[in-house]
């Protein structure tokens, strides 16, 4: 049984006159400025899979019904983000939270938050304060619905939008705390697939695009869905929670999605200590220091101090102090506040030249942009502030730099037309599934030696491989194709081996290599929850050293079909035999089905899974972990997926794999998910129309 605590304004059809009356003398201090409740013409109206559809009488209007929104979808979960960003959290909720607070005081994001709030234009600074408003409005009027745990952070205001946003953007995309520790810049588990298909690669003779996220499934990585309507915009799409605009959207003339791209915007420089400072061409240069309080809450309630001391060079603040080393980080873009302005006129705009006009602001820190419109451009843009380097490849700039000089600290990015891009291709169609901008298209359309070897690596890897050869052997691509592909779970990389595997284990296997052989040889080559072959050869794959196991190795004239081939054949037998010996003790059977192995659990749901990780060369993303049951439980992987066709009118499916909430009590968690195992997309609503004929519930301000 299912205990329903949504408010009962969630489910009313208008609002009785007291509440009416209340709203409209409600305020609330932001700040040094009192934002008032909008009129009573802003509504919102909820579809029933928990979709709020805004339509505001102006775009503050907007903005409060937005942060309302999110504060009934994901208030818990907003308000201790927000937390978070204040660098208060052990504050608020204990030592836990210690090193959270650590990162984000030493980043200095509270006080950048600061100054980058006071940036914003007059008019968009209201906006962010009725965001703010909004979140504020609905804790104050529903606060049974709020976990008291996390109360602690109201009110918030515009300050606090902008130190999330930071926190996310600057200092978990472009670097997080985890990859500075281990001194390795390989990012977390995040990814993406974007396609955008020109109408004469598409059969309806119209633009596609695919926007395809893959994020975790938690904390600050999770997407909203929404539709945003003003008189100066109507905006479909998706934004992380406690984010105040869309970063992912749509409109009736164009649309974007961004994937995660091979960017680098931080490096560490290897300080040389001396007298109490350290050296820097050739003198003794003294470090700033500055020494914060941290507050932490006690299990008694109580609160110990602790002192922070942030020593910053030239190049930014320390951040690793032992064995002998001192590193400082330098971080790119913390002179960049308007990423929220850029993504909000992104919307608003109505074909590519006003796209374009709000992308060469560069204020967003990275990611790949995939673009498509009404009138049949597509376009590839490698998105990011990239650091003008005086030296070294990519390849250098991923290790430790020395600091003593001059020479290798970078003070300036490259214009938007340095940048990596291509509009139009000869080919009719785009693909980024985070791999470097050079294989985005066939016949190559962004030449690697056109730009500075620093700017991205060279590689195309498998699930690459994957997403060009569906586009590329498919020259007319139906809307109902784009997503079928889009569900696709081939493995690349299986395509690639079997055919020297299968073979040797004939060759060099015993009884159980032989057995395995079969096994893989009726194998459907997929990850579908019934295949069966897949996770015995995903097993195999993980205890591979891939940079050995091929016998030619990925070659930049041949990226589509290299790597390729066995290298040590008996090698990768005896391998195979002992994860097939291990499959059958643990599952009983060699052949087990791969959703018996892989489960997509998620609230109180376990279904069996479909789709896989990297390196497998998967186009359909799912990331999992180990469970003491010895199955494998869905951490992430695809998250918010698009399909937009851009006709008149646009057609558009959409899924958020996990639901559009996370507030207890609310029945979107995870309302989605069964679709997702289905590999099924959902109707955007998007007309007022059929959003009235899917109403769950409506809300007016």
């Amino acid at each position: 049984m299912r205990i329903d605590i949504l408010p009962k304004v969630y489910r009313i059809k208008s609002l009785s006159v007291l509440p009416f009356i209340l709203s409209l003398i409600l305020v609330l201090f932001i700040g040094s400025q009192t934002i008032a409740v909008p009129t009573k013409s802003t509504e919102i109206l909820w579809d029933t899979h928990g979709i709020p559809h805004i339509y505001g009488k102006d775009d503050q209007s907007a903005f409060y019904a937005f942060g309302w929104a999110q504060m009934q979808s994901h208030g818990d979960l907003l308000l201790r983000l927000y937390g978070q960003a204040r660098g208060r959290a052990a504050e608020y909720w204990g030592k836990e939270y210690l090193d959270s607070d650590r990162w984000v005081l030493t980043m200095g994001v509270p006080e950048r938050a600061r100054n980058w709030y006071k940036a914003q234009n007059p008019t968009f600074r209201k906006y962010l304060d009725a965001f703010a408003t909004g979140i504020n409005t609905y804790a104050s009027q529903n606060p049974k619905l709020i976990d008291d745990r996390v109360k602690a952070v109201l009110p918030v205001n515009g300050e606090d939008v902008i130190a999330h946003l930071h926190r996310v953007l600057n200092f978990t995309f472009v670097v997080d705390p985890e990859s500075v520790a281990n001194l390795n810049k390989q990012k977390s588990p995040v990814g993406s697939n974007g396609w955008a298909i020109a109408p004469t690669h598409s059969a309806g003779g119209h633009a596609m695009l695919l926007a395809n996220p893959h994020l975790p499934w938690s904390d600050l990585f999770l997407w909203y869905e929404a539709q945003i309507t003003t008189p100066g915009i109507d905006a479909y799409g998706a934004t992380l929670v406690g984010v105040p605009v869309l970063a992912i959207a749509f409109n009736n003339n164009l649309g974007w999605t961004h994937t995660v791209n091979t960017y680098d915007g931080w490096d560490l420089y290897a300080l040389t200590l001396a007298d109490n400072g350290y050296r820097f061409d050739g003198k003794v240069e003294k470090f700033l220091v500055k020494t914060l309080s941290l507050k932490v809450k006690q299990e008694d309630g109580s609160l110990q101090e602790q002192r922070l001391v942030v020593k910053s060079s030239v190049h930014g603040p320390v951040v690793v102090e032992k064995d002998g080393q001192t590193l400082a980080l330098r971080v790119a873009g913390l002179d960049r506040p308007g990423v929220l302005q850029q993504w909000w006129d992104m919307a608003r705009a109505k074909n590519l030249s006003q796209f374009e006009t709000a992308l060469k602001r560069l204020q967003l820190s990275m990611f790949t942009v995939m673009y498509a419109d009404r009138e049949g451009n597509i376009m590839h843009l490698f998105n990011g502030q990239v650091p003008v380097r005086s030296q070294g490849d990519f390849a250098y700039w991923q290790g430790i730099i020395p600091g003593d000089t001059s020479k290798t600290l970078w003070t300036k990015i490259h214009p938007y037309k340095d940048l990596p891009r291509i509009v139009d291709p000869k080919s009719g169609w785009l693909q980024n599934t985070n791999d470097p901008p050079w294989t985005t298209t066939f016949p190559t359309a962004i030449k690697a030696d056109n730009y500075p070897s620093y700017m991205a690596p060279r590689f195309m890897d498998f699930r690459s491989q994957r997403s060009v050869r569906m586009l590329a052997e498919d020259n007319k691509i139906s809307f109902d194709e784009m997503i079928a592909y889009k569900h696709s779970t081939r493995m690349e990389m299986a395509d690639r081996l079997l055919d020297d595997l299968i073979p040797a284990a004939r060759k060099y296997g015993k009884n159980l290599g032989k057995k395995a052989a079969s096994v893989l040889e009726t194998w459907d080559r997929q990850a579908n929850a019934d295949s069966r072959g897949a996770v015995l050869f995903a097993f195999w794959v993980h205890e591979l050293n891939l940079n050995k196991t091929f016998s030619q190795p990925w070659n930049e004239n041949s990226p589509r079909t290299t790597p390729d081939g066995l290298a040590q054949p008996e090698s990768a037998v005896a391998t195979l035999e002992a994860v097939a010996a291990q499959i059958e003790k643990t599952y009983g059977a060699m052949d087990v089905a791969w959703g018996d192995v892989f489960r997509l659990r998620y609230g109180n749901q376990d279904l069996p899974a479909n789709g896989g990780a990297d390196p497998l060369g998967i186009f359909r993303n799912v990331f999992s972990s180990p469970q003491s049951d010895g199955k494998f439980k869905s951490e992430g992987g695809d998250s918010y997926v698009a399909a937009i066709e851009f006709s008149n009118p646009v057609r558009a499916m959409a899924l958020t794999t996990y639901g559009n909430a996370t507030q207890p009590g609310s029945p979107h968690i995870g309302d989605q998910l069964n679709m997702f195992a289905n590999k099924k997309l959902r109707p955007v609503w998007r007309d007022r129309s059929d959003i009235l004929a899917h109403l769950e519930a409506r809300k007016v301000f």
